[in-house]
C-alpha cells in the first residue's frame, strides 16, 4: 500500500492533530488508538523501502561478475565454474593479505611464497595478454549459446 509522499503528509498531520486534540480533551484511549495507527503507517513505509533497497541489492549482486564469491569471514569460497549443474572445481582463498590457506588453515605466507607468487602473477600477465583475443571470442561464444538457450 504505497502512497503518494504527498497524501501520506496529509495524513500524517491529519494524525497528529487529532492526536494532539485527543490528548488536550483529556480522550487518551483514543489518543492510544491514533499512535498505533500512525506507528503502524511509518513501520509498514520503512518496511516497504527496506524491501525495495533488499530488491534492488539482490538485483546488483546477480548483476555482478563475482556472482560466485562466498565470504566466510577470514576465508571466501570460490565456486570457479559450474557445468550441467555440478561444480568442478572449488577453491578457497584467505581474505587476508600475506596469508595463505594450508590444511584448511588461515597461515602467514614466507617471504620467498610472496616473491615467488609475485613473478608467477607478472609472468601470467604477460601470458594472458598475448592469449585475450582468444579467451574474449570463447566467452563470447558461450554468452551466445547461454541467450539462445534462454538463460541469459
Amino acid at each position: 500500500m504505497i502512497q503518494p509522499h504527498s497524501t501520506m503528509v496529509h495524513t500524517a498531520e491529519q494524525h497528529n492533530m487529532t492526536l494532539v486534540e485527543a490528548i488536550l480533551s483529556g480522550d487518551l484511549v483514543s489518543a492510544r488508538e491514533l499512535l498505533t495507527i500512525r506507528i503502524n503507517e511509518l513501520i509498514e513505509e520503512k518496511l516497504e523501502h527496506r524491501k525495495l533497497r533488499l530488491a534492488a541489492e539482490e538485483y546488483d549482486s546477480d548483476m555482478l561478475p563475482e556472482g560466485n564469491v562466498m565470504k566466510m569471514g577470514r576465508t571466501k569460497l570460490i565456486r570457479v565454474r559450474v557445468r550441467k549443474g555440478k561444480v568442478q572445481r572449488r577453491k578457497k582463498f584467505s581474505t587476508v593479505k600475506g596469508y595463505t590457506i594450508r590444511g584448511g588453515r588461515v597461515v602467514r605466507m614466507s617471504p620467498s611464497e610472496r616473491i615467488n607468487r609475485k613473478r608467477g602473477a607478472r609472468r601470467a600477465k604477460v601470458k594472458l595478454r598475448a592469449k585475450r583475443n582468444v579467451i574474449l571470442r570463447k566467452r563470447n561464444i558461450s554468452l551466445r549459446k547461454r541467450r539462445a538457450m534462454g538463460l541469459r
